[in-house]
């Protein structure tokens, strides 16, 4: 029933902007942490950035100054604005969530997004 919906992903030039979406859908009691993955062909899924209920965002070395994340809590929405894309950002994109539900009592869930791809080229 719950569910992560992203958006957002593509194909761009290097120096261009991208701006992903999650949205939470179905029916939560609240959303606390939010985050987005990323994982390149032939290496490791990796924390690109997170944001805790009330804003506080960290990020991954290699994307400070160019990536920006934040929430809409009204719109049970996480963004990612990427700035400046450099090929060694494409990846597929995952978003994370930890929800609370009541799923035969009350519970956090961890749950996942499909994943979006984006794609840089030189």
């Amino acid at each position: 029933q719950v569910q992560l919906v992203e958006s957002g992903g593509g194909l761009v030039q290097a120096g261009s902007s991208l701006r992903l979406s999650c949205e939470v859908s179905g029916t939560v009691f609240l959303i606390r942490n939010m985050a987005w993955y990323r994982q390149a062909p032939g290496k490791q899924r990796e924390l690109v950035a997170s944001i805790g209920g009330s804003g506080s965002p960290t990020y991954v070395d290699s994307v400070k100054g160019r990536f920006t994340v934040s929430r809409d809590n009204a719109k049970n929405t996480m963004y990612l604005q990427m700035n400046t894309l450099k090929p060694e950002d494409a990846a597929v994109y995952y978003c994370n969530a930890e929800v609370a539900v009541n799923d035969g009592g009350f519970r956090i869930r961890d749950i996942w997004g499909q994943g979006t791809q984006v794609t840089v080229s030189s």
